[in-house]
């Protein structure tokens, strides 16, 4: 006769509950100023038991920091590689990041604040796929303003990243869809001017 057993959540959930509570915890508190044991206590587990998940606080940060550099990476590959047009890519470009700034505020924050507190191996990776991602954005402007040298797209690229990642600070002020309107107006009014300045 078989053994029922009862339902069990799958790990990689119970690692997403643990990233998605530090990072709140990370953005409210700072890095030094959280313990192991409060992240534990925000998922309903002791601090020692997330030690089977991760070695420790460091590794969790780097863990947080890389998975979202990934995602956002792939993410942009995806939406660029399924788009007709530079335009469309450009829209699903902008939406995408529209999305992670809305739904994300705390790792914003967590990792303008906490990048330094990642060991060095990991850091390098999480640079090298923000590059990555930023050059997905500059290849797709590279289309739409072919007059315009790469570095000054780069640093146009980067200017929009911080119009739209603002959101720590201005999330709640308006309904979603308002907001993610807001953003995606002010978004292609700031890369606008790489033409009107000509």
């Amino acid at each position: 006769m078989a053994v029922m057993r009862s339902p069990t959540r799958v790990p990689g959930n119970r690692r997403r509950e643990i990233l998605d509570a530090a990072a709140r915890l990370f953005a409210a508190r700072g890095f030094h100023g959280t313990s192991i044991e409060e992240i534990g206590a925000a998922v309903g587990v002791s601090g020692p038991a997330l030690y089977r998940h991760f070695s420790g606080k460091e590794s969790l940060l780097a863990e947080m920091l890389l998975d979202v550099s990934e995602r956002l990476r792939g993410a942009a590959v995806e939406r660029v590689t399924a788009a007709g047009t530079a335009g469309e890519a450009l829209d699903a470009l902008i939406s995408g990041q529209i999305d992670f700034a809305l739904d994300h505020p705390a790792l914003i924050t967590v990792h303008d604040r906490e990048l330094g507190n990642v060991p060095e191996p990991s850091r390098r990776q999480i640079r090298r796929l923000q590059r990555l991602y930023v050059e997905e954005w500059v290849t797709v402007l590279t289309e739409l303003y072919p007059d315009v040298a790469p570095p000054e797209l780069r640093a146009a690229t980067h200017a929009v990243f911080g119009l739209l990642n603002s959101t720590p600070h201005s999330a709640g002020e308006l309904p979603r869809p308002a907001m993610a309107a807001l953003l995606r107006s002010l978004a292609r009014a700031a890369l606008s001017g790489l033409v009107n300045e000509r």
